[in-house]
């Protein structure tokens, strides 16, 4: 495990400048690959190479974001993910060897908030890893930002202010992606979104590569809300369904 302290003179820095990212993977060249572009990016890194290091980890570094490997000794990433958010939420990108939607899906339902497939671009690593940052200071910013009243779609609600959501006045825990996903497509209730606009208004990122994101993050909403509630427009994308006014 290793510690990089980049310095920090109070001026306009790198966009990740002391943020802290805990880089888990047992694999050291996509360790030591990962690490280098994220300090160039102004990121403090850690890493770990096992579940029990990177719980043991998290917990005493208190790190911004996780970049967790799914298959790791020890225990996997899901049960490192697990006790993680359970101590303490913090975004998450999950890395998967496989190109596996089930893998994807089980990773979000337990409180990732991204994932890549093995090999991906440094490139858009990194840009995933600002898109999670900002979205993190934007939810923070609208916590204590008053909006003027409570979204109600039937029996679907969203505060705003809250972040949260309640199907039938029961609360559902979302993700903070799955959280703007769901506003994203609540602002205009009935219109159809294209996988590459929800792409770039929810991720920022206009890389047309990435809608498979969008499947699996639309596929991990319903199973929360309900699948009634989001119509697929096949070749499209997605819209939400409102109540008959």
């Amino acid at each position: 495990m290793e510690q990089t302290h980049t310095s920090h003179n109070g001026t306009a820095a790198t966009p990740g400048a002391q943020r802290r990212v805990l880089v888990v993977e047992d694999d050291a060249t996509i360790v030591d690959a990962i690490g280098a572009r994220l300090r160039a990016e102004g990121f403090l890194v850690q890493t770990a190479s096992d579940g029990p290091a990177a719980v043991d980890t998290a917990e005493a570094w208190q790190p911004d974001l996780l970049i967790l490997d799914i298959m790791l000794p020890g225990f996997d990433g899901l049960e490192v993910c697990r006790r993680v958010q359970a101590s303490r939420p913090v975004p998450v990108l999950m890395l998967t060897a496989r190109d596996d939607e089930t893998d994807m899906l089980v990773g979000l339902g337990v409180g990732a908030d991204d994932y890549m497939t093995k090999p991906f671009s440094m490139r858009e690593l990194a840009a995933r890893v600002h898109v999670l940052l900002r979205r993190v200071e934007r939810a923070a910013l609208a916590a204590t930002t008053p909006r003027s009243g409570i979204l109600r779609l039937g029996e679907l609600e969203i505060d705003h202010a809250q972040r949260r959501v309640r199907v039938r006045s029961e609360d559902v825990h979302l993700t903070p992606t799955e959280f703007d996903l769901l506003v994203c497509l609540a602002n205009t209730p009935r219109a159809v979104l294209s996988r590459e606009q929800l792409l770039a208004e929810v991720w920022d990122w206009a890389d047309a590569s990435g809608t498979r994101t969008v499947d699996s993050h639309i596929k991990a909403l319903r199973r929360k809300i309900g699948a009634e509630r989001i119509r697929t427009v096949h070749g499209v994308g997605y819209a939400l369904e409102t109540p008959t006014p």
